[in-house]
């Protein structure tokens, strides 16, 4: 389970706050790269919440909107995002990085280091420190899991409604077979990354 070992660490010699920052939609053929920068207020954050806090993955969806809920009250939280176009201009990664600097820009509080989820780390106006596999280690990157996950998850329940048939409500714009299902009845949407392979397929087989 994550906890503060880290954040402590580093409390030490660096002046907080101390940021955590993570993505969620990174995979999907549809949709959005959400991410999301989380401060916790370390006097604020109950126990109940420090024992739930865990890599948004291994969450279900009613425990993630929880969690998401609690956060409100006890954090400084930032969120950005990347849409489709971004995506298949600049490739994945570089969307992946603009979202994260969005979040972190999107703080009301200038963080004096930022603790990012995996091995790259998008240029910030403050000290980076990779943490692969973070958020089953940081508090701080596990709540910025969760902020990043659940806020992808509602724009694609949305954008679901929007466009009934591919299971974005439930797949959240993975290719899934409902999705696949739905590519092949409906063909693709505005929505859809065309930059990705299975996406890209489709458009050169209808060309």
């Amino acid at each position: 389970m994550p906890d503060f070992s880290i954040e402590n660490d580093l409390a030490n010699s660096i002046t907080t706050p101390i940021v955590g920052v993570d993505e969620a939609g990174r995979g999907p053929w549809a949709g959005p790269v959400v991410a999301g920068a989380v401060i916790l207020d370390r006097g604020g954050i109950s126990d109940a919440l420090v024992s739930g806090l865990d890599d948004s993955k291994k969450l279900k969806p009613e425990k993630r909107e929880e969690l998401f809920a609690s956060l409100q009250d006890c954090a400084t939280i930032g969120v950005g995002i990347a849409d489709v176009d971004e995506i298949d201009k600049n490739n994945i990664l570089q969307a992946t990085m603009m979202a994260m600097m969005r979040a972190v820009d999107d703080l009301n509080v200038a963080p004096n280091i930022a603790l990012v989820d995996g091995n790259r780390a998008p240029k910030l106006n403050c000290q980076t420190r990779c943490v692969i596999r973070g958020d089953g280690i940081s508090l701080s990157i596990a709540a910025a899991s969760i902020i990043a996950k659940v806020t992808r998850d509602k724009i694609m329940a949305e954008l679901a409604s929007l466009n009934p048939g591919y299971g974005w409500e439930t797949n959240q714009g993975y290719g899934t077979k409902a999705h696949q299902a739905g590519l092949q009845k409906l063909g693709i949407t505005d929505h859809h990354r065309k930059s990705f392979a299975p996406i890209r397929a489709i458009i050169e087989k209808s060309s």
